[in-house]
């Protein structure tokens, strides 16, 4: 049985687009300082290329507000991750009757339980953004929450392919790795834009 992904899209996209709706639509001028923000900032991240690409549709939501940058960013990561976990979900049911070999059935399992624990930790930082209050030691707490869950959220993606490195080569494995890269990636960024307004606005 295939799990059904439009609900889980609909949550997703009401979490990334929360911001747009309390924003007016931005003038020309506002739009496109708006998505210079997003290209400059996203210059600092490993994958700028990427970073823009997946952030530049939330321009209106962002503007140039690192807080909000960095929140969608953590947004668009939840939903990669949960797409993922969805995904390799569905190959462990198949794995389970036999469609894979064993160790592969077995890199699958650990790779769905890694996802399923980078989405909480994901969701967590997602909510502490939203929930962002106070200043100095107050706001460096909470900061540092968001970060120290993005990091175990990145670590527990990189296990998932970790896992297939003694499984033999074959479609099934280089899918879920290069998916698995994918997600990495958009991670990655998504705390390297975290790290930014850290170094930004947290006043140590």
């Amino acid at each position: 049985m295939r799990i059904n992904l439009r609900p889980f899209f609909l949550i997703i996209t009401a979490f990334v687009t929360a911001y747009a709706a309390a924003e007016p639509a931005a003038a020309p001028e506002a739009a496109a300082n708006a998505s210079d923000f997003i290209r400059t900032s996203c210059g600092t991240t490993q994958y700028p290329d990427l970073c823009y690409q997946s952030l530049y549709g939330y321009a209106n939501a962002v503007q140039q507000d690192p807080a909000r940058l960095a929140a969608v960013a953590v947004g668009v990561s939840l939903s990669r991750a949960t797409f993922m976990s969805i995904y390799v979900a569905n190959l462990t049911r198949q794995a389970d009757y036999g469609v894979a070999e064993p160790r592969a059935a077995s890199a699958l399992r650990d790779c769905f339980s890694v996802f399923r624990d980078a989405v909480g930790q994901i969701r967590g930082s997602l909510k502490q953004m939203r929930r962002l209050s106070g200043a100095g030691e107050e706001l460096r707490f909470q900061m540092s929450n968001v970060q120290t869950w993005m990091s175990a959220a990145l670590t527990n993606e990189d296990t998932c392919t970790d896992g297939f490195d003694g499984v033999s080569d074959s479609q099934l494995k280089a899918d879920v790795c290069d998916r698995t890269v994918e997600v990495k990636e958009v991670t990655s960024n998504a705390l390297a834009l975290v790290n930014s307004f850290v170094d930004k606005v947290v006043v140590p």
